[in-house]
């Protein structure tokens, strides 16, 4: 009987001798160029709780907050060293370093086509070469307009309209005359009631929300850029110390996660014209030649622009990439 507690022991022993090391779960420590509850925001919490759920035990995403924690315009770097695991930012923010991300906005692609074209290999492969990063997917679409408070009725009212900008914008707003102004979202309703601006640029998503439909009459209702140019990237270091199955699982949920994306924000810009519409801001046009004219320009100021950065070669294959 006194060896029955001796070969207790040594079994016991043995299984854990035995065993393999316990598979911990990794959290990343996540942060949104703007305020992480802003509307324009959804798809990237939408996209964190989708991953938590489905990944717990293996990988969770602490999606902590936004600019408040890091500065917009320090976040990719900050991703790139490793001080932040993950980041749901925008290219026009790395127009210096991957001039190339621009080709987001002008895609004429949806997320799912553009994996299927190359294209999401194409700038992954930059993010990961130039920036240390791993891009993940979008995480966002919706069309980009320009909100004024008055009612222009024709190219030339724009002209002497100082307007929030962000890069995006900035070639737009310069080529019909408008004063471009730099201020990061949390400042435009201020900048507003103030007269700092006469207007923005922006989504449609969150202007009655975020109470800026109070400082507009008009929208200009010739939507560009659809597809918006809003990501979620991963340090590198980071994506590659993942298993295998761990960083397919999670491009599997990203892939299957885009196209509900784009069905919700397309929703939700219904939901919104009808509150804007309601909340007294008209949607304008110009003639159709001048119509044809503000679009013409949106798109092609952007890419005489890149072609100045990475050459007409490399321009050509951006635009069969992105459908253009």
């Amino acid at each position: 009987m006194k060896k029955l507690p001796f070969l207790i022991g040594a079994f016991a022993v043995a299984a854990m001798l035995n065993a393999g090391p316990a598979l911990a779960e990794t959290t990343l420590k996540a942060i949104a160029f703007i305020p992480k509850t802003h509307p324009v925001m959804w798809g990237s919490r939408a996209w964190t709780d989708e991953v938590n759920a489905a990944m717990k035990g293996d990988l969770q995403i602490n999606y902590v907050g936004g600019p408040e924690i890091v500065p917009r315009f320090e976040q990719h770097e900050a991703v790139k060293s490793g001080v932040l695991d993950m980041a749901f930012i925008v290219g026009s923010d790395l127009q210096d370093r991957i001039p190339e991300a621009q080709a987001m906005v002008l895609s004429r692609l949806n997320p799912t086509q553009e994996r299927e074209s190359g294209f999401f290999d194409y700038l992954d492969g930059l993010f990961q070469e130039r920036m240390n990063t791993k891009l993940i997917g979008r995480m966002q679409m919706s069309a980009f307009y320009l909100w004024t408070n008055i009612v222009p009725t024709k190219l030339g009212d724009l002209d002497g309209l100082k307007m929030r900008t962000a890069a995006l914008y900035d070639r737009l707003m310069k080529h019909y005359g408008m004063i471009p102004v730099t201020m990061n979202s949390p400042e435009v309703y201020t900048a507003l009631e103030r007269g700092v601006v006469d207007g923005f640029g922006w989504p449609n998503t969150g202007v009655v929300k975020l109470g800026w439909a109070k400082h507009v009459k008009a929208a200009i209702d010739l939507p560009f850029f659809e597809w918006s140019n809003l990501y979620g990237v991963m340090n590198l270091d980071r994506w590659n110390e993942l298993s295998e199955a761990t960083r397919q699982k999670l491009m599997d949920l990203t892939i299957a996660f885009e196209p509900k994306m784009v069905a919700y924000y397309r929703g939700q810009e219904t939901k919104e014209w009808e509150a804007l519409t309601a909340a007294g801001v008209q949607r304008v046009k110009f003639s159709d030649a001048e119509n044809e004219d503000y679009l013409a320009s949106a798109y092609g100021l952007e890419w005489t622009a890149l072609e100045g950065k990475i050459g007409a070669e490399t321009v050509v294959q951006l635009k069969k990439l992105t459908g253009n």
